[in-house]
């Protein structure tokens, strides 16, 4: 294998003593971690290697410790030959997706991917938000579910599967949502522990912070196609890579239209390049015939690109 499509995990991916195994084998992966503590003023390979949990899962720790996972494993990966023909990005991940694509360099993504977690935490304390997972009702039906709420703001947040619908806004409203979608034959519901409504109106105050942080650094023209989340088409152009990226706060991730996108233009397998295997599973769940593997432990690496 010589080039795939790859798919760069979310938050939730997380896990103590992620990248640790690859940083003792890699040369490659020791390098990204010393980049990322340079960038960021503190040892994140610590946090990530040894934790503690609590430490870990702070959405300010959580999201920079997925980039630079996903950031060195990418690294060893083109050293040994493998590169993106096109990528995307599960929220944080999109970040990961355009350092793959040459628009952003490793220190910026790191520090603004750090921002928006901040940002993103900082929201949540100024308007409380809540989430949920719904299982077995389609995107369409669960928008038009949260349309129909009176008890405040709620809407798709993330549309990642044919099935799998995460909802987000004010509690009393995910909660009614929630209800709504078990009486119309949801399989499960699920209220998520997060920190904020995510990819909600409840973001402003995080997308105004966050279109300010994404000003200052430059952003060039993506080398290969990255599908964004807000818009689950190509963006390729710096400045709409940055109206993107800041969107993404107040938008739905828009997951399973993304996959659609990029298995409509076949060719390359797909390989999920970070922590965990959720991707990996979204995109089953896409299309039962799309072929993809994942790369984070050194294992996986010998197995994809010996």
């Amino acid at each position: 294998m010589t080039e795939a499509v790859f798919l760069f995990p979310g938050q939730g991916s997380q896990f103590v003593g992620m990248g640790k195994a690859l940083h003792e084998v890699s040369q490659a992966a020791r390098a990204t971690y010393r980049e990322a503590g340079e960038a960021l003023g503190f040892d994140l390979a610590a946090v990530s290697f040894e934790g503690p949990e609590e430490e870990l899962v702070k959405t300010k720790n959580t999201q920079p410790a997925i980039l630079v996972h996903s950031v060195a494993v990418l690294r060893e990966l083109a050293a040994r030959g493998v590169r993106p023909s096109a990528a995307a990005g599960h929220s944080l991940g999109e970040y990961s997706a355009y350092v793959a694509a040459g628009s952003l360099s490793f220190a910026d993504a790191a520090r603004l991917v750090r921002r928006r977690g901040e940002l993103m935490y900082e929201a949540g304390l100024e308007r409380p938000g809540a989430m949920g997972a719904v299982l077995g009702l389609d995107g369409p039906a669960v928008e038009a579910l949260c349309a129909e709420v009176t008890e405040g703001v709620v809407c798709a947040a993330n549309l990642n599967s044919p099935g799998q619908v995460v909802v987000s806004g004010d509690p009393p409203a995910v909660a009614a949502a929630l209800e709504r979608a078990k009486a119309a034959g949801a399989r499960k519901v699920v209220p998520l522990n997060v920190s904020g409504a995510f990819h909600s109106p409840l973001m402003e105050s995080a997308y105004q912070g966050l279109r300010g942080a994404l000003a200052e650094v430059e952003i060039r023209p993506a080398e290969i196609p990255v599908v964004a989340n807000a818009s689950a088409e190509v963006v390729r152009e710096p400045e709409a890579i940055r109206e993107s990226l800041a969107r993404q706060l107040l938008n739905p991730v828009r997951w399973e239209a993304s996959m659609r996108r990029l298995i409509a233009d076949p060719g390359s397998p797909f390989l999920e390049v970070g922590p965990g295997k959720v991707l990996k599973g979204l995109l089953r769940a896409v299309d039962r015939e799309a072929v993809c593997d994942t790369v984070a432990e050194p294992a996986d690496l010998e197995r994809v690109a010996p």
